[in-house]
């Protein structure tokens, strides 16, 4: 009988084969074969508890879209809302506003940073402009433009972080603004979307989920998950029970200690808490 041919040649032998289901099976690799890249083992991201330190009151009229100290102790709030918007300062102790200015031809306000001259920077929702503020005098000194939308901003010492809405998170010059690289956040090797509010802190990147009470600490270089911050019962009864828009939104480290300031669009206060580690 005339003897089977595969399409590449002789069929093998059937000992053959089940050797090669075996060390399959096992997982051995085959002679002459590069052994398959093992994937790294998910990361589970550590859930951070919460103690609530002191409380300030908060204008119910701000929308709140970014919160941040300067290198001076100062304390700035970004508020949105077409023609509503403004950069302030606040009273670290009140919480009251001490000097304000409008975003300029009443753009819709969005996250606030700190600048590589150490001005102010305030991005626009669907405007593309970033506006650059004195925080001397709070007075407009030059803009920046860039594409697609802006929502948070922050940041690290050496360049500045950028929130669309997406899962993913720009990096950009602070100099002028331009993109350096973009990294893709995840969480149990999932997309993250509507990555909101943000602050650059203790080596990590942590970014407010909007429309929630979470906020998730993310590895700037890999933009895994790596903690999850979930401030459920900060307020209660939660500001969005009287209206949907009163959503968290607003992050900052204190300065010199371990606190940091919690805060929401509309909301009647600015939390102080401290975090830990369960357990």
């Amino acid at each position: 009988m005339a003897e089977r041919r595969s399409p590449r040649g002789r069929a093998p032998r059937a000992s053959a084969l089940l050797g090669l289901s075996l060390l399959f099976l096992l997982g051995v690799p085959a002679a002459g074969t590069t052994p398959a890249p093992s994937m790294p083992p998910p990361v589970v991201p550590e859930r951070l508890t919460w103690e609530v330190v002191r409380r300030i009151p908060h204008d119910t009229e701000a929308f709140t879209q970014g919160l941040l100290f300067d290198g001076s102790g100062r304390l700035w709030e970004s508020t949105g809302l077409w023609g509503l918007s403004t950069v302030r300062e606040l009273d670290p102790a009140t919480g009251s506003v001490l000097r304000s200015i409008p975003t300029p031809d009443g753009a819709f306000g969005e996250g606030l940073a700190i600048g590589a001259a150490g001005e102010l920077v305030q991005l626009t929702w669907q405007e593309g402009i970033a506006w650059r503020y004195d925080p001397d005098t709070l007075t407009v000194i030059g803009s920046w433009s860039y594409a697609g939308e802006g929502w948070g901003l922050c940041s690290d010492g050496t360049r500045l972080v950028m929130s669309d809405g997406s899962p993913r998170l720009t990096f950009r010059d602070p100099a002028t603004f331009l993109p350096t690289g973009e990294v893709t956040v995840t969480r149990d090797g999932l997309p993250v979307a509507r990555l909101n509010e943000l602050e650059c802190a203790d080596g990590a990147i942590w970014a407010n989920i909007w429309m929630t009470d979470e906020i998730v600490r993310i590895d700037p270089a890999s933009g895994i998950v790596t903690g999850i911050l979930d401030l459920a019962g900060l307020l209660e009864p939660h500001p969005t029970r009287a209206d949907p828009a009163a959503v968290l939104n607003g992050i900052t480290r204190v300065p010199d200690g371990p606190g940091w300031l919690i805060t929401g669009k509309l909301w009647p206060e600015i939390v102080e808490i401290v975090l830990s580690a369960p357990g």
